[in-house]
């Protein structure tokens, strides 16, 4: 029900990830990201939990291979899941159970990797990877990209309905996060978020980091 793409930029340190389904608010559920240490996603028949615990493996030292052990050990129900690590220097690995659904299958690039189930073909993550290898940019913008170009591929078998990108970087807080809960189109609108929201981050960070010199709010009663 799930196709996604996680991914690291060397030159900034950002890591993060896009991610869509034909399921309602895809991200809240299936992508997780943490500033410095690496990107988890759950996704098929998800279980939110392993994504939480898969960042904290990495943050204590665990390889990628050493951290999906970890959480398919811990989970009784693995047959069930589709999981992806990638760690801080863009090492990935990726899995899917017996019970994926549907078609299904993963790639994995330089510095990313992609997954998809219930896919309209096999080859739709290779088509991410391939986007994501081939772009340049913000690590958000380059992420978006790969989604757009898993769906030209063909995307999920059926319509697609929420769509979600996440980023972190030097702040705690991810300096991108953006979902599309539910539309008709959701990567197409999340690519409109984005469009909105691009201009805006670096203003959002300063007010975080130096409040005092931060740009004008813009908005009515700001002096």
């Amino acid at each position: 029900m799930t196709f996604s793409i996680a991914g690291y930029c060397p030159e900034t340190g950002m890591l993060g990830c896009a991610i869509s389904s034909s399921s309602i608010c895809v991200a809240s559920r299936c992508a997780f990201v943490s500033s410095g240490t690496g990107v988890a996603l759950t996704q098929n028949v998800t279980n939110p939990d392993l994504g939480p615990l898969a960042l904290e493996l990495l943050a204590q030292g665990e390889s990628p291979e050493q951290v999906l052990d970890a959480i398919k050990q811990a989970d009784t129900d693995a047959s069930w899941r589709q999981l992806g690590v990638l760690n801080n220097r863009g090492e990935g690995v990726t899995f899917s159970g017996s019970e994926a659904l549907g078609i299904y299958a993963t790639a994995q690039g330089e510095n990313c990797l992609a997954m998809g189930n219930l896919l309209a073909n096999e080859q739709v993550p290779q088509a991410i990877v391939n986007a994501f290898e081939a772009s340049s940019g913000h690590l958000a913008e380059r992420l978006l990209q790969a989604l757009e170009a898993g769906l030209a591929a063909g995307g999920e078998l059926g319509p697609v309905h929420s769509a979600g990108l996440l980023v972190c970087a030097e702040p705690k807080w991810p300096v991108v996060n953006l979902r599309v809960d539910w539309h008709e189109q959701p990567i197409t609108e999340l690519r409109s978020v984005w469009h909105n929201y691009e201009p805006q981050m670096q203003a959002y960070i300063t007010r975080a980091k130096d409040p005092a010199n931060a740009e004008s709010y813009g908005v009515p009663g700001d002096e």
